[in-house]
């Protein structure tokens, strides 16, 4: 069941991190165990209006056991928090698993004191390789009327990964650290170009999903559904953006001092070449020099 509340939700990529080195380290620390313990924590952040952006996140000690929620842990955790961030707010929890249990409704619960309306972030660690989305799903919580009794139950919530520059670098940095197994440049660009080659392919195949729905809208077989459509007509206004004098300028521009930059770096690296070969062929014919009294070539 999807939300009917409206929400924009944005996820940072730090907050992705956080919950799979958490998960990591659990299952590090747990060895064969079986089944794995399940890991909880708080993710923070802002909300503004309508939309709720997701910066962050901690750990939570939690037994599940006995379903007891350290609070005392927790209401430390939020206090370092807001010395260091003091515009970050609790804003849900998160877990790892393939689906909802039963006892994270407890868990919510327990959280409305803090935040009325919290959310709940699932990560699923399982690896599914034919999978090409997030392992992540957010829900939010909204009290429905299930055979007469008001019940409150988890619905499924859109989200889109945001990102600020640090967080771009960082994840850049982290794509390029040479592996440990020693592998040569020539393989992580091999699979810099994989990854490049199947983010395009992605990208493609969604398009074309895209480019069916609307034609079956505009043939009457598919229904209007004006949110979508709002988001594709704000999409195509960008577009004309990019074909603008001052785009072309700004591009060609920048083009050139890229040619330029890999001209002089082309020219220096041959005039070192030189140097190397002119100053191997003086030592080379000093030496006959002294044996036949001749003079230096260069």
């Amino acid at each position: 069941m999807s939300s009917s509340s409206g929400l924009t939700f944005k996820l940072h990529p730090l907050v992705i991190v956080n919950i799979s080195d958490h998960y990591t380290r659990i299952k590090a620390q747990s060895g064969s165990a079986s089944p794995l313990p399940r890991v909880y924590g708080c993710v923070i952040g802002v909300q503004t209006g309508r939309t709720v952006e997701i910066f962050n996140s901690f750990e939570l000690h939690y037994d599940a056991t006995q379903n007891v929620l350290d609070r005392a842990f927790l209401e430390s955790k939020q206090e370092q928090y807001k010395k260091v961030f003091p515009k970050y707010d609790v804003l849900g929890w998160y877990s790892t698993g393939s689906d909802i249990q039963d006892s994270d409704m407890l868990i919510h619960k327990a959280l409305t004191d803090i935040n009325e309306s919290p959310v709940y972030l699932l990560l699923n660690p399982a690896i599914n390789h034919a999978q090409k989305d997030l392992p992540i799903a957010i829900f939010e919580s909204e009290l429905h009327v299930i055979e007469g009794v008001p019940s409150l139950i988890f619905v499924n919530a859109s989200y889109t990964i945001e990102t600020v520059e640090a967080e771009r670098i960082s994840v850049d940095h982290v794509a390029h650290i040479k592996p440990s197994d020693g592998s040569s440049a020539a393989t992580q660009l091999a699979a810099h170009l994989t990854g490049m080659h199947s983010a395009i392919k992605m990208l493609n195949s969604r398009i074309r999903v895209l480019h069916h729905h609307l034609v079956s809208i505009q043939k009457g077989e598919a229904p209007y559904d004006h949110s979508l459509l709002r988001q594709v007509s704000s999409l195509i206004r960008r577009l004309p953006a990019i074909d603008s004098s001052r785009f072309q300028d700004d591009f060609l521009m920048e083009y050139n001092d890229t040619l330029l930059m890999t001209y002089l770096a082309t020219i220096t690296k041959c005039s070192s070449t030189m140097n190397e070969l002119v100053d191997k062929f003086n030592t080379a014919y000093d030496k006959q020099n002294r044996r036949g009294g001749r003079s230096t070539f260069i």
